[in-house]
């Protein structure tokens, strides 16, 4: 559940506004403004005893219809919040880069753009993880059980000359992944793929966050 799910006190709403370089945020009444939204917003008292204030489902609707946006927007909005929480917690550079760029990406709206950059980021995530567990002889021999004429892996760089259905399969046989975490990454290869290749399909704002899901679930968590 991200923040916006749990509520805001308004001292974090009043600086989120500045931060947007609202315009005379900072003088803004803002718990008399929410007071008087009636059923578009909804408060609730936390172990401190402030209020924590979060828009109502209808409260959404007429942000969403304020700023002219669509209801996936709000969907994109959430799914992007949480995977900037995943990064503050990764800790390897390279992968939270991909994560950053996926960010920037769905914020932007390019949908496509995002799977590509969060799968490049978890897949190299499990490839650090393979590397920490195994030896790389271990690996290769793992992937040389679906591809023969597979490369020799020695290094993390080396995997780039593996596809990564190859990985994953391999990962399986090394315990790192059970049948219906392979089953569910394999899936999301596939919209990977459909989205980094060069055709006319566009995903929908669901179809993305249930990959992000499905993929930060089982790789990151």
């Amino acid at each position: 559940m991200n923040e916006g799910e749990k509520g805001l006190v308004v001292s974090d709403i009043r600086s989120r506004l500045v931060a947007a370089r609202i315009t005379g945020a900072r003088k803004w009444n803002i718990a008399d403004v929410l007071g008087r939204g009636g059923h578009r917003v909804d408060r609730a008292t936390g172990s401190n005893r402030r209020n924590r204030w979060r828009l109502t489902e209808t409260g959404r609707r007429y942000v969403l219809e304020m700023l002219n946006l669509p209801p996936s927007a709000i969907e994109i909005v959430n799914t992007s919040g949480a995977l900037e929480v995943l990064t503050k917690r990764v800790s390897d550079e390279v992968v939270r880069g991909f994560i950053e760029e996926a960010v920037l990406c769905l914020k932007a709206g390019a949908l496509r753009a995002s799977v590509v950059f969060l799968w490049a980021g978890a897949i190299r995530n499990l490839q650090e993880v393979a590397s920490s567990l195994h030896t790389f002889p271990d690996i290769t021999s793992a992937i040389q059980t679906h591809d023969g004429k597979a490369r020799q892996v020695s290094k993390i760089a080396d995997f780039a000359n593996v596809k990564d259905s190859t990985v994953l399969l391999a990962f399986r046989d090394l315990g790192m992944l059970d049948k219906g975490q392979w089953q569910t990454l394999e899936e999301a290869l596939g919209l990977r793929n459909r989205c980094g290749h060069p055709t006319k399909y566009e995903p929908r704002s669901q179809k993305v966050s249930a990959f992000i899901e499905d993929v930060v679930g089982i790789v990151f968590l």
